[in-house]
C-alpha cells in the first residue's frame, strides 16, 4: 500500500490559525490583548535575533552586522513615519525623542552591558581601535548636526531648522552614513574584522549555514522585523495611555519605541560580547546608532518637507549635556582598544541617570 510522507500544509495551518483567533478573541474580551501582543512582540524579537545571527555568520563580518543594522533601522524609520502620519503635527518631536533615545540606549545601555558582561566573563577584552574611532567620529558629527545645531541657528528660532537647512542636514546625514558604509565594507573592511586567535578560530570551526538556510533566515528576519513594527504600533496607544496615566513626559514614548526596535540588536550584541567577540558586538552597537541617525533623519525630513509639518530636532539643555557627556565618555572608554569592567559600569551609570531624568526631568 502506498504511503505519503507529508501532510498538506493547510491542514496544519488551519487549526493553528483557529486557536490563534480564539485566543485573540478571548484576550480582547478579557482586556488582556496588550499582554498577548507584548508576548508576541518578545517572541518575534527573539526569532529575529536568531535569524540575524544565521545571516551574519553566512556572509561574514562586517557585512552580517550591517545587514542587521540596516534591517532594524528600516523598521524604526517605518514605525516613526507611520506614527507621524497618524498623529499629524502633534508628533513634531517624536523623531527627535526616538533618535536621541536610540543613541543613549546604544552608547550607554547596550555598550555598557556588553562591556560589563564581556569583561566579567573574559577579563580584559580587545578590539580594533581604527574601526571604533571611525564610527565614533561619524556618530558624533551626525548627532551634533541633527540634535544640537538646530538650537543655535537664527534663520528660524530653534529648536527647528528652516526648510533649506533641514534639506541640507538630511543630505549631510546620508553622505556621512554612505561614506561610513563604504569604509566599513570596501575601503577599510579590515578595521571592522574581529581580531585575536579566538575570534578567528570560532569563525573557522563553526559550521556555515547552507545557502538555502540563509535565504530562509533572511526572509524570516524581514517577516519578524515587520511583525515587530506592527505589534509595536498596535501597542502604541496602550503605551501612550500608560505614560499619560503615570504623568510622565511625552519623551518616554520615544524611549519605549527605541527600546523595542533596538531589542534584537541589543541581544545579538550582548551574546557576541559574552562569546568574547567584542569587535562584532561594537560593530552591531555603533553601526545601529549610525544607521538610526543616518537613515531616520532624512526620512522624517522628507515627510516634514512634503507635508509642511514642523519637525522639532533640537534637544533641551539637559539632554544636550547628557549627549555631550556620552560622546566624551565613549571616546575615552573606547579610545585604547581594550576594555574592562569599569568602562561598562560608567556607561550603565550614565544610562541610569538618562532614564531617571527622562521620567523625572
Amino acid at each position: 500500500m502506498a504511503t505519503t510522507k507529508y501532510l498538506p500544509l493547510w491542514t496544519m495551518a488551519a487549526p493553528l490559525a483557529g486557536w490563534l483567533l480564539l485566543g485573540a478573541v478571548s484576550a480582547l474580551a478579557h482586556g488582556l490583548l496588550p499582554l498577548v501582543l507584548g508576548a508576541g512582540l518578545i517572541a518575534c524579537v527573539l526569532a529575529a535575533v536568531h535569524h540575524a545571527e544565521v545571516v551574519a555568520h553566512r556572509v561574514g563580518e562586517p557585512f552580517g552586522t550591517l545587514v542587521l543594522a540596516l534591517a532594524v533601522t528600516v523598521i524604526e524609520v517605518a514605525l516613526i513615519v507611520s506614527l507621524m502620519l497618524a498623529g499629524g503635527p502633534a508628533t513634531a518631536a517624536l523623531a527627535r525623542d526616538t533618535v536621541f533615545a536610540a543613541v543613549m540606549i546604544i552608547l550607554n545601555g547596550i555598550v555598557g552591558l556588553c562591556l560589563l558582561a564581556g569583561s566579567t566573563r573574559h577579563g580584559e577584552q580587545a578590539f580594533d581601535l581604527y574601526g571604533v574611532n571611525a564610527s565614533l567620529a561619524t556618530l558624533a558629527t551626525m548627532a551634533v548636526l541633527t540634535l544640537v545645531l538646530p538650537n543655535t541657528t537664527t534663520s528660524i528660532a530653534g529648536p527647528i531648522y528652516s526648510s533649506s537647512q533641514l534639506g541640507l542636514i538630511a543630505v549631510a546625514s546620508l553622505v556621512l552614513y554612505g561614506a561610513f558604509v563604504l569604509v566599513q565594507t570596501v575601503r577599510h573592511r579590515d578595521y571592522f574584522l574581529p581580531e585575536g586567535e579566538a575570534a578567528r578560530d570560532a569563525e573557522e570551526h563553526a559550521a556555515l549555514p547552507s545557502r538555502r538556510v540563509t535565504a530562509v533566515s533572511a526572509l524570516l528576519l524581514l517577516v519578524c522585523l515587520g511583525a515587530v513594527v506592527l505589534l509595536a504600533k498596535a501597542l502604541a496607544p496602550t503605551i501612550e495611555r500608560g505614560v499619560d496615566a503615570a504623568g510622565a513626559p511625552k519623551a518616554v514614548i520615544g524611549v519605549v519605541i527605541a527600546a523595542i526596535v533596538l531589542l534584537p540588536e541589543g541581544l545579538a550584541a550582548l551574546r557576541a560580547a559574552r562569546a568574547d567577540r567584542l569587535q562584532t558586538s561594537l560593530n552591531l552597537a555603533l553601526g545601529s546608532a549610525l544607521a538610526s541617525i543616518g537613515l531616520t533623519i532624512p526620512a522624517v525630513a522628507m515627510v516634514s518637507l512634503a507635508t509642511g509639518w514642523t519637525l522639532v530636532l533640537g534637544l533641551d539643555l539637559k539632554a544636550m549635556v547628557l549627549l555631550v557627556l556620552t560622546l566624551l565618555v565613549a571616546t575615552l572608554s573606547l579610545g585604547t582598544g581594550r576594555t574592562t569592567v569599569l568602562q561598562g559600569v560608567v556607561h550603565l551609570v550614565i544610562f541610569a541617570v538618562y532614564l531617571f531624568t527622562t521620567v523625572v526631568p
